[in-house]
């Protein structure tokens, strides 16, 4: 499944909630469908997702055609009174530097995987 890892069973750090901001925030064209197999979640499970950051102003959409754009509210305060403060932009970067991370650690992976040894002898 393009990368992703197989199904978690089990308590994680991340809510469902904070993936979905985060994929949006990578792609606000993209698609319901696409959130859904990227987070692991069900088509319905991210409708309902995304209706609650709606509802409490963490998210607007717009339709353009036959899809929908996203606009994340980078300002909003997280509502967990332990991250009083924290606005989502925060959130999102931490993840976004997360992943940069993530990607270079498997580019230099893949790389070193590839390369010919040096044979010294």
């Amino acid at each position: 499944m393009d990368g992703v890892s197989e199904t978690h069973t089990g308590w994680t750090f991340l809510t469902s909630h904070a993936r979905v901001l985060a994929a949006i925030a990578e792609d606000h064209r993209t698609r319901i469908r696409d959130i859904a197999v990227r987070c692991r979640l069900t088509e319905r499970a991210v409708q309902k997702i995304i209706a609650d950051l709606e509802q409490d102003g963490y998210l607007t959409h717009t339709r353009e055609g036959r899809t929908n754009a996203y606009r994340i509210q980078p300002g909003t305060i997280l509502r967990h009174p332990a991250e009083a403060g924290l606005t989502v932009e925060v959130l999102l970067s931490a993840l976004a530097q997360h992943d940069d991370q993530r990607d270079d650690r498997r580019e230099h992976s893949a790389t070193s995987a590839n390369s010919p040894s040096d044979g010294g002898g």
